[in-house]
């Protein structure tokens, strides 16, 4: 078949979550059909379109910029429409010329809208089944997020956000012929903005690649703890000063000496702070090779208090069997088991004990890794995970036809 594959970010390198799930369908995707890229870029991206050229059969590309006096501008349209900040933000002249230019070249089966910012390109593209491959429910994902703010002006926006979005995203999931969500969880909170139940779901995990993700050779006294991340998504800001604040002062209390690296790129200042004062804690930013912290990590921690879909980090980290702690949240829509593939602790008393007993026991922390690769290796490889796409694309076909 010949797809059109549209995404919101290049979905490579593989060096977030949102990429790698991106990255790893693509790469299915490459290995049975024709597959055309669009993407937003950000600055000079050539190298990595090059690499994306030597898999895809065309790839193009439309620059995005964004600012604070941007976001002004789109969050006016935003109540001047009534649709979504975030689908206002995204949506972008360029990007309809270039998808309008396409669709009048050449003929495609599939349009895939990778995650919901691109659903609104879709429609363009006449003669196509449309596909919304959705990361996470993103309402849902927002309103926690709401949930989890203090009162001010930026609570009162995300919550008018969340409420559009939940509109916006069931009637997408209504008007489209096939939708791809990656848990029952979230297949669950698509139902829930359509308006009742969907048929044209799909449910396919984020996949990753195992043969790219290896177990780590851990030091045989690594004992810090880590984090890791891009720090500026605001669920991982917001859980990471929660463990600053409530959680590493109960550990603190019997592992005084214990590091803390949290890694990942753009961190706010208020995170920066803490690696300044000689605390302990490691804000290391972005980092070409995250393997030193990897090998010094005795345990790491995913203390997520809002979000959806699947979170990538701890599927990587299950496939280098590494020790985990997460919150219910955080492991939502992954087919783990607490006490065997890692533990799970919402509380901050909780969460500190359960990241004292990893620090602990080196052998329960072994233990875990190694069950938890075994799980990654049995469900969520993309040459397994990917195989329902193919007949999702059929079905989405003959409805389209029909």
């Amino acid at each position: 078949m010949k797809i059109l594959l549209l995404t919101q970010v290049l979905p490579y390198p593989p060096d977030s979550g949102p990429k790698v799930k991106t990255w790893n369908v693509l790469k299915y995707l490459a290995q049975h059909h024709q597959v055309t890229l669009v993407s937003f870029v950000r600055g000079d991206q050539s190298a990595e379109v090059a690499h994306l050229q030597s898999v895809c059969a065309a790839v193009h590309t439309v620059p995005m910029q964004r600012g604070a006096l941007r976001d002004g501008y789109y969050m006016l349209r935003s109540f001047l429409s009534g649709q979504p900040f975030l689908m206002q933000r995204d949506d972008r002249a360029a990007m309809r010329r270039l998808i309008d230019r396409l669709a009048a070249d050449q003929q495609f089966d599939i349009v895939h809208a990778d995650q919901l910012n691109m659903a609104q390109f879709a429609g363009r593209v006449t003669g196509a089944a449309k596909v919304l491959d959705a990361h996470n429910a993103l309402w849902l994902l927002y309103k926690r997020l709401w949930q989890t703010m203090g009162g001010g002006p930026k609570k009162w926006l995300l919550n008018r956000d969340w409420q559009l979005l939940k509109q916006y995203e069931g009637r997408i999931c209504r008007e489209f012929d096939a939708v791809l969500a990656v848990s029952r969880e979230d297949t669950a909170a698509l139902e829930e903005a359509a308006g009742g139940p969907l048929n044209n779901v799909t449910v396919i995990p984020i996949a990753i690649d195992t043969d790219e993700i290896a177990p780590v050779a851990r030091h045989a006294d690594a004992g810090h703890i880590l984090h890791i991340g891009t720090m500026f998504w605001p669920p991982n800001v917001d859980g990471i000063l929660w463990f600053l604040q409530e959680v590493l002062p109960l550990i603190r209390a019997e592992r005084p000496d214990v590091v803390f690296d949290v890694v990942g790129s753009r961190p706010p200042q208020e995170i920066v702070a803490y690696g300044q004062n000689g605390s302990g804690v490691n804000v290391t930013g972005y980092v070409e090779d995250p393997a030193p912290y990897y090998q010094s990590a005795g345990v790491m921690v995913v203390p997520l208090r809002a979000g959806g879909g699947m979170r990538v980090k701890i599927l990587n980290a299950l496939s280098q069997e590494l020790p985990m702690v997460s919150t219910t949240i955080g492991c939502e829509g992954i087919a783990v088991e607490p006490d065997r593939h890692l533990l799970v602790a919402d509380t901050p008393h909780d969460f500190a004990q359960a990241t004292l007993r990893l620090l602990n026991d080196p052998s329960l922390a072994r233990q875990l890794g190694q069950n938890g690769r075994q799980l990654i290796q049995s469900t969520y490889d993309y040459r397994a995970a990917c195989l329902p796409l193919d007949d999702c694309y059929k079905k989405a076909l003959n409805k389209q036809r029909s």
